[in-house]
């Protein structure tokens, strides 16, 4: 059995990170490529939004934990 996760920077705070890349939250960049961001800012930006009464955009349960490559 094996397992895969990607590590890259986070595209809020720059910090590299490792996360499941078919479940990471991401935002898209100018030139329309989709950016993980880490943990840390999901829960920073969704904190933000509760206080404005917004919806927490959704963090996918293992999305910031290695998979199983049987699962790909």
């Amino acid at each position: 059995m094996g397992y895969y996760f990607a590590t890259s920077p986070c595209f809020v705070c720059e910090q590299v990170f490792t996360y499941n890349p078919h479940r990471v939250p991401s935002i898209r960049n100018a030139r329309d490529v989709r950016e993980p961001v880490c943990e840390s800012c999901m829960t920073q930006i969704n904190e933000r939004r509760k206080a404005k009464g917004l919806e927490p955009f959704p963090v996918l349960p293992g999305a910031y934990d290695a998979d199983e490559i049987s699962n790909l």
